[in-house]
């Protein structure tokens, strides 16, 4: 959970990162699924056989596409994050078919997000400050350029009240990433951050890309696996090696840094994924081009289509703790993420935000699309 830029400003609650209510998903769930589950709901993945058609764009890396099980069924032994509510808006396991296409390797770094900033002058929603026509009820006190930061406290707290350790600061941005005071100074192949949903889009059409679709992200984080825990497998740590950047410690008072960073690591300080992706499980979420709605996956079912080619997801945004605000999918999980807490570095799961809300740890990567030559028939779509 974290609070969002709105929120700031009037101090309604949000949630984020937790086991957020989703009866509204479960129940169309249950209509989606008139029987119990079988021992699993995952189908291997069927990838095309169309090669790469042509030179990696720079940074960039071949993803086929094809036909694989989107969803997560959470099968984590009970882990205390790891419940129903934590993936009732990741059911049910269905079918979907995309394109292939090009991804970049990596989150943006501040490096490259420097680069689109001297190109353009483009100022990030976080450098701005809102106005009073934005938000009439504020004080005008609170109508500051900022973002959301991560704080730790100073000891163990309920984990029922994130604003014990979420804070809007003054002067936070993407080069001043914990308020004005620090700096992203030898930093340059860390991901970029404070980054909200129009930034993400700005910089991608800048760089003759764009965001990914949801689909198209989880086929990508899965590297060609299916029905795994983790994009790498189904063991956190395989022969005890650290696969991602996640919380190790208390949470949230101390990350102690077991797997090598306490807080935001670069990128590529982890192994790739079976395509060569770096980093789509922790470290920080990255956005999506979809709208959120909990219940996406179930209305999709019941549909009844067996495979659901390209989904650019719903027509617009629902989110049923927070209905009046607009938020767009965002997955992956962060260097926050434990099984105290948040467990969505699995496969699979799903976060959501406000369009216009960054944070410390928040990024994005872009794709390409590849054209015609990309697009194939899988063995059983329909």
């Amino acid at each position: 959970m974290k609070t969002n830029r709105r929120q700031s400003f009037s101090a309604a609650a949000v949630v984020f990162c937790f086991a957020y209510p989703l009866t509204q998903a479960a129940e169309l769930n249950a209509t989606a699924t008139n029987s119990p589950p079988p021992a699993s709901a995952f189908a291997p993945t069927v990838p095309n056989k169309t090669t790469a058609p042509g030179p990696a764009p720079e940074g960039m890396v071949w993803i086929p596409g094809g036909e694989f099980s989107m969803g997560s069924e959470g099968k984590c032994n009970g882990v205390s994050c790891c419940s129903p509510s934590t993936v009732a808006d990741a059911l049910p396991i269905h079918r979907v078919y995309v394109n292939g296409f090009w991804m970049d390797a990596t989150d943006v770094t501040n490096d490259k997000f420097e680069q689109f900033v001297k190109a353009t002058g483009y100022k990030t929603i976080a450098e701005i400050a809102p106005t009073k026509e934005e938000f009439p009820t504020a004080p005008p006190e609170n109508l500051v350029a900022g973002s959301v930061v991560f704080t730790p406290t100073p000891g163990p707290v309920p984990l029922d009240n994130h604003f014990k350790w979420w804070n809007y600061v003054k002067g936070a941005n993407w080069r001043h990433p914990t308020g004005p005071d620090s700096d992203i100074k030898g930093k340059g192949n860390y991901p970029v951050v404070h980054i909200a949903y129009p930034d993400a889009v700005a910089y991608a059409k800048w760089a003759g890309k764009r965001l990914p679709t949801e689909a198209e992200w989880e086929f990508a984080s899965r590297g060609g696996l299916s029905g795994k825990l983790y994009d790498w497998g189904d063991e956190f740590k395989p022969g005890g090696k650290w696969m991602a950047n996640t919380w190790q410690g208390t949470f949230p008072v101390k990350d102690t840094g077991e797997d090598g960073f306490a807080g935001l690591a670069p990128v590529k300080s982890f192994p790739p994924n079976g395509y060569g992706l770096y980093d789509m499980a922790g470290n920080v979420w990255q956005w999506c081009s979809d709208w959120y709605r909990p219940d996406y996956y179930a209305r999709l079912k019941l549909a009844g289509v067996a495979v659901v080619r390209n989904p650019q997801g719903p027509d617009s945004s629902y989110d049923p703790s927070e209905p009046g605000e607009k938020k767009r999918v965002q997955r992956g999980g962060s260097f926050l993420c434990t099984d105290q807490y948040c467990t969505r570095y699995m496969a699979g799961t799903r976060g959501k935000g406000e369009v216009n809300t960054g944070c410390n740890h928040l990024g994005f990567r872009c794709l390409k699309d590849a054209g015609p030559a990309a697009m194939e028939k899988p063995l059983t779509a329909q």
